[in-house]
């Protein structure tokens, strides 16, 4: 790495007021396991293309084993994951089970990810 790339403070200048100001809002450990927990879930390919699909519509595992061309195994084995964490939510209709996003934070979640990926960075 060049220096130019090197984007550090000239002078070691720390300011204590914004210090104490950030401090106070610090986040619990429980609270940055559990976050960095779901940031890890959100990072397997499978489990986008799921909350992808479930963004659109309520499916059952035999619709997203399709979408996706997995088998059921798989999806519910994914599902699990993404239902462990509460990003999604489930609901039984006689011997069918199907899934949807849990609630609207995750659907604005997944929403600002992908503006944030398709915005045009120049």
């Amino acid at each position: 790495m060049e220096d130019k790339d090197l984007l550090v403070c000239e002078e070691y200048c720390p300011n204590l007021k914004r210090i104490e100001e950030v401090k106070s809002e610090e986040l619990t450990d429980d609270v940055i396991e559990r976050l960095a927990d779901t940031f890890k879930v959100l990072s397997d390919p499978t489990r986008i293309k799921i909350l992808n699909a479930l963004a659109n519509k309520e499916l059952c595992v035999c619709d997203i084993s399709e979408l996706l061309d997995m088998s059921q195994s798989a999806i519910s084995h994914q599902l699990r994951k993404l239902r462990d964490l509460k990003l999604v939510k489930h609901r039984k209709e006689g011997r069918t089970v199907y899934y949807s996003l849990d609630d609207y934070h995750i659907f604005q979640l997944f929403s600002q990810g992908l503006a944030h990926v398709l915005e045009d960075k120049k």
